[in-house]
């Protein structure tokens, strides 16, 4: 009975610190938004070449678990992307998510009236490798959309 008991509280508190790891590994919507308030700042403080190159940079400071940054302009052309190189330089206006909603286009529509708004999608996660919901936090900054997302 006691071996039975000691056992259960073991797994107990292996299964409590696998959900606080994992909690852990997953970026908030409070630090999406820090990321992207962040990444203005040193796109005004640095110049827009200089910027991008960074926040492409997977390793760089715009990169945090499953947190990094994405910069698109107002026709959907991707600028830098902190988890996928192969999108920049692509227009994804076409880009689907896999229910069918063409989110790139609602971001750029979305930033052609919002200084700052939140979007809803499905996208790959690339810690997980799973297509899970996201929640996007974009700042128009010009003639740019600075975006963010926290994987739910």
């Amino acid at each position: 009975m006691r071996y039975a008991l000691r056992a259960a509280l073991a797994l107990l508190l292996v299964a409590t610190l696998c959900t606080l790891a994992s909690a852990q590994a997953k970026g908030s919507k409070d630090e999406a938004v820090a990321m992207v308030k962040k990444a203005v700042a040193y796109l005004k403080a640095n110049g827009r070449d200089k910027a991008l190159a960074e926040i492409s940079n997977t390793q760089g400071m715009f990169v945090d678990r499953d947190l990094y940054v994405v910069v698109y302009d107002m026709q959907g052309n991707c600028l830098a992307h902190g988890a996928n190189a192969k999108q920049v330089g692509k227009n994804l206006m076409e880009l689907r998510d896999p229910d069918g909603k063409y989110f790139v286009k609602e971001r750029v529509e979305l930033g052609k009236t919002k200084a700052s708004f939140w979007q809803d999608y499905k996208f790959s996660n690339p810690q997980t490798k799973l297509i899970e919901p996201k929640s996007m936090y974009m700042e128009r900054v010009d003639d740019l959309l600075v975006g963010c997302g926290a994987y739910q």
